[in-house]
């Protein structure tokens, strides 16, 4: 898709979202089933269910995706996601490349051993590689451009307001 085919499809949206607001409010929702044995939780996506457990590091299975990677793996789709419109709507190509982010998690934390170890990633990096013509006033302003509206990106970076519901059903006791 070039530069005028992306505008043409987002400027009739920008536009119902501009005169209606709250049009652009979009509720969103990710769900799951637990294992009845075990330590993993099948997660349904558009394109199928991914079966996540514990990290190895945490005793999981290799055969399981890692939910903190997953994290990270959201954050490149997004970036990637993001970086590609961004270049389109500002006419720069890239024929190609690679975003990726890595994370550094003390399991320490997660697993109890340390109290004072915090649970959840301390540091993340994000790094893009790109294949472009494009000079390094425009690459800069692309990247820039990339973390504003990157969704996940700027969830990590402000966190939103979080709640946690408690839907708990007890088996009746059999005597």
């Amino acid at each position: 898709m070039n530069a005028d085919q992306l505008r043409a499809r987002q400027t009739p949206i920008k536009a119902r979202f501009k005169d209606d607001p709250g049009s652009a409010v979009v509720f969103m929702k990710a769900e799951g089933r637990l294992a009845v044995e075990g330590q993993s939780i099948r997660v349904e996506t558009p394109t199928g269910s991914v079966v996540a457990g514990l990290h190895t590091a945490a005793g999981g299975d290799p055969g399981s995706a890692c939910a903190a990677e997953m994290l990270l793996q959201a954050l490149v789709a997004c970036a990637g996601v993001t970086l590609g419109a961004v270049a389109t709507s500002m006419g720069i190509a890239v024929r190609g490349g690679t975003v990726a982010a890595e994370g550094t998690l003390d399991f320490r934390g997660t697993l109890g051993v340390s109290k004072e170890t915090p649970i959840g990633f301390s540091a993340i990096k994000m790094t893009y590689s790109l294949d472009t013509d494009a000079d390094a006033a425009q690459v800069e302003t692309l990247l820039k451009l990339t973390e504003r509206y990157c969704v996940v990106y700027q969830t990590l970076k402000n966190p939103p307001a979080f709640e946690v519901v408690k839907n708990v059903s007890r088996a009746a006791l059999v005597s």
